[in-house]
């Protein structure tokens, strides 16, 4: 839904279910709820969540036609897809095999590039489209600096390609699509640095020489084509995991020329860390009911020296919990977005709010903003409402914000 300049909508990965039946189930029944919750009465935008099994089904040509057919009588449309999971995402251990396929590998490749073209199907005329990617690969696949970086040319080459596919699309439909990086802690890319970092050592210098030949362009043009087609998604929760400033990083990004194709709305769950050994028992507890086994919940540490430290998952840093010298955990966990804690816990909701500042100030920033809360099925029971309450009360409280003066 269109609300100031920009479109915003949940991400339909917080539904079960990884065929298209089921997925397309899930929109009938929660988007006119939604719709009616919020008292929306324009068209609605979906932010969908299309698994490789699904996307073989939707690209088939009478099941296209009757999801066009239901966006067109729902007065609904698609602007975003959510690639990142290719396969099953809940009821499930997920863990990161999230990142599997990775951009290595021609299966996610091909499943990319089949999403775009089904995108292009759906997408409005006169609007841009994007779907979001995992950050080529999870770092610890790789046991040396030789073994990442031959996964980083691989990944660079698939990418390439996918660049070639959607300069192709917009010279057939005259539609501008993107293929959106995600950056979360722990995988190739983990932060802006490394998302830049990439862009200047090896998407650029390779992708121009490729672009340049296969086009007939020259370097600059092929570059442009690059920044046009590869942007950032940029996930409030992961970004706030590493600690990144949003302006800082938002400027960073401008500076050099990575454009910013999503904004994921998300909060991550925050904790200081207290110095007594009774109260550190307690927090264990309280922990534990986070460290669940379906999700990677990463653990990013500050220490009082301004230093940081990495857990791979939950459950390794609470081994560490009785004797740590960390003063906060931030932890890959979607918390709701709409709270700034979570009982003695707080969120990152607050960076929500910096990011929401940021864009009404600088629109240019980003026209596509995502709720994206996926754990509603494994929060512990306190926070439980029903789905549609859920979606609707996040919607909501992003919209309040952003009609704030």
């Amino acid at each position: 839904m269109k609300i100031n300049d920009f479109h915003l909508s949940y991400c339909s990965n917080i539904h079960p279910g990884e065929s298209w039946d089921a997925t397309f189930e899930n929109l009938k029944i929660y988007i006119p709820e939604v719709k009616n919750r919020l008292k929306h009465k324009g068209p609605f935008g979906i932010g969908l969540r299309l698994s490789h099994e699904a996307s073989l089904i939707l690209e088939r040509p009478e099941r296209m036609k009757e999801f066009q057919e239901w966006l067109k009588k729902t007065n609904a449309y698609v602007f975003t897809l959510n690639c990142f999971p290719y396969g099953g995402f809940h009821r499930t251990k997920v863990k990161e095999n999230v990142h599997s396929p990775d951009w290595t590998t021609p299966e996610r490749k091909e499943y990319t590039i089949r999403s775009f073209q089904i995108l292009a199907q759906l997408l409005p005329e006169g609007m841009k489209g994007g779907i979001s990617t995992s950050p080529l690969s999870y770092r610890h696949w790789f046991k040396s600096e030789k073994a990442k970086n031959e996964a980083i040319e691989k990944s660079t080459n698939q990418l390439i390609e996918v660049v070639e596919e959607l300069v192709n699309i917009q010279k057939q439909t005259g539609k501008i699509l993107h293929l959106d990086i995600e950056p979360e802690p722990d995988g190739i890319l983990e932060n802006s640095d490394e998302l830049i970092s990439y862009f200047q050592k090896w998407l650029l210098p390779k992708g121009k020489t490729e672009l340049t030949s296969k086009f007939d362009i020259s370097q600059e043009e092929a570059e442009n084509l690059i920044k046009t087609h590869i942007q950032a998604c940029y996930d409030v929760c992961h970004f706030a995991i590493v600690y990144e400033n949003p302006a800082e990083t938002f400027q960073k990004l401008k500076t050099a020329g990575i454009q910013i194709g999503k904004i994921q709305i998300s909060a991550a769950l925050k904790v200081m860390i207290p110095n007594s050994a009774n109260e550190r028992f307690s927090l264990v507890k309280r922990l534990e009911e986070f460290a669940e086994s379906t999700y990677l919940h990463q653990v990013v540490a500050r220490r009082k020296d301004g230093q940081f430290a990495s857990y791979p998952d939950l459950p390794q840093a609470i081994e560490h919990l009785s004797k740590t010298k960390d003063m906060e955990w931030r932890i890959h966990f979607h918390v709701p977005v709409f709270l700034d804690n979570y009982g003695s816990f707080q969120s990152t909701q607050s960076d929500i709010s910096l990011v929401l500042n940021q864009i009404l100030s600088n629109p240019e920033i980003t026209q596509h903003l995502e709720v994206e809360t996926y754990t509603w099925e494994v929060l512990p029971e306190d926070t439980h409402l029903t789905l549609g309450d859920s979606i609707a009360r996040e919607l909501s409280w992003v919209i309040e914000t952003l009609k704030k003066d």
